[in-house]
């Protein structure tokens, strides 16, 4: 009897022992191609995508980070655009098409702060930039308007444009 107990007890031990070892497979959330941390710069552009002002005469920013990421609804439709309030303090809730890697949004509410935030021509581009230390990384370029800003009808531009790479986290490429 001692032993059927003994043999019943280690059975039970290694099934529990086997199934605790399998790793359950973690999924990943519905944006995830296009979602990231970017290292970013803006220029002011005219209407035909021409430079007007370099990043260091707009706000001496140079290069700062951006992130793109799912929304809690988690669909493949929208996902978040958000400066971390580094350029002009927005974040806001744009369009996706996961198909041709493209984003925008129209007079979308600004999260930070009340005003509107127009996202036109986004793109992330697989494997498009190179990294200052020569390694390829994803692009990601876009236009941006806000309802706040009076810069563009002051200085006579029509957009900013921003453009960088999938941020690596090496020291070489910051």
């Amino acid at each position: 009897m001692k032993n059927l107990f003994l043999y019943t007890v280690l059975l039970i031990s290694g099934l529990f022992f086997v199934t605790s070892c399998e790793k359950e497979e973690i999924g990943g959330t519905a944006t995830e191609s296009m979602a990231g941390e970017w290292y970013v710069t803006g220029v002011a552009v005219d209407a035909d995508g021409n430079i007007v002002y370099s990043d260091d005469d707009l706000f001496g920013l140079g290069h700062f980070h951006l992130d793109t990421y799912n929304t809690s609804a988690n669909n493949t439709t929208e996902m978040w655009i958000d400066d971390n309030e580094n350029f002009w303090d927005f974040k806001a809730k744009i369009s996706v098409d996961l198909n041709t890697m493209t984003f925008q949004a129209s007079e979308a509410q600004n999260e930070y702060y009340d005003m509107q935030v127009t996202v036109s021509d986004g793109k992330i581009i697989l494997g498009a930039a190179t990294t200052p230390s020569g390694m390829p990384a994803d692009s990601i370029v876009f236009l941006v308007n806000f309802s706040d800003d009076t810069y563009p009808e002051d200085f006579g531009f029509d957009s900013y444009r921003i453009a960088g790479f999938r941020y690596t986290g090496l020291t070489g490429d910051e």
